[in-house]
């Protein structure tokens, strides 16, 4: 079942992600297939890898790279997983919409999706989906 993934996935043209997805994506999540085909795919690392065509490694201040690409995208960006890395755009409000899916599953200990320190930012609840127990939730900012 879909459960909108697609809609969602063609609604995007570009893939952000920090040093420890990426690593999860490429060593255990899809080692044999990019799962990112076709998306213009960056990884906030100061980490020296080989060149791979599939992605750009970034460096630099992530926040300020996004912020000017936002003005040349057609479609949305997709911050993908990793506290650290969307802390900082948290932190700077520059996150327009939150899609936040909750998996009835008690791990006990993990990485927290919201870090401290976090400025208050005002949400509207623009949707909702159900689908075996578990919830999506859609935010913008107010």
């Amino acid at each position: 079942m879909d459960l909108g993934f697609e809609e969602f996935y063609s609604s995007i043209d570009t893939v952000v992600m920090g040093r420890t997805t990426y690593e999860q994506v490429i060593n255990e999540l899809s080692p044999n297939v990019w799962v990112y085909e076709g998306k213009k795919c960056y990884v906030a690392t100061t980490k020296n890898y080989e060149p791979d065509h599939r992605v750009a490694y970034i460096s630099e201040d992530i926040t300020g790279f996004i912020k000017n690409l936002k003005k040349q995208q057609e479609k949305d960006i997709w911050l993908v997983g990793g506290g650290k890395l969307i802390d900082q755009f948290i932190k700077q409000n520059l996150v327009d919409k939150y899609i936040i899916t909750i998996i009835p599953t008690i791990l006990g200990e993990g990485i927290p999706l919201f870090l401290g320190e976090n400025p208050e930012i005002q949400l509207k609840l623009i949707g909702t989906k159900t689908n075996d127990g578990m919830v999506e939730l859609m935010y913008v900012k107010r």
